[in-house]
């Protein structure tokens, strides 16, 4: 083998000639398109863009729900937004309610009847267990 002194370093090029190392560092990445594209993806279940969504929809029914037996005022309105929300079927602006659900892979149709079974539920209880109005107490009272 043959060693060259340069500036105090010793270099071997016994071996291997000027061309195949220069050779070298040229050689293809032997990485394919998918193991490369891997490295840049996100390795959690959801991204903080889909928690964004996920948040607009719990929001959206949860001032549906919370607000359903609101006779007036803000909570009415709230209930009557949310309302429109959940059951307008355009989905031309990114955060309307059948984008967020096509987003989160959600079928939208499914959420609705579950929500309206639950309001036709929650109507039923409240109207069965509400006091008597005061024309009815009356009556009662004689």
């Amino acid at each position: 083998m043959n060693a060259k002194k340069n500036n105090g370093y010793s270099t071997d090029v016994g071996d291997y000639g000027t061309e195949e190392r220069v050779g070298s560092l040229f050689q293809p990445d032997t990485l394919i398109g998918e193991e490369y594209l891997g490295n840049f993806r996100r390795k959690t279940p959801l991204e903080p863009e889909k928690h964004l969504v996920l948040a607009v929809l719990e929001d959206g029914i949860r001032c549906f729900q919370d607000n359903a037996s609101a006779r007036g005022g803000k909570k009415k309105k709230l209930f009557e937004e949310a309302e429109e929300w959940l059951f307008c079927d355009d989905s031309d602006w990114l955060f309307s309610f059948t984008s967020v659900c096509s987003l989160l892979g959600f079928d939208p149709g499914y959420i609705r009847r579950g929500l309206k079974r639950w309001e036709r539920k929650s109507r039923s209880s409240v109207n069965n267990e509400q006091p008597p109005s005061e024309a009815s107490a009356r009556r009662l009272a004689g």
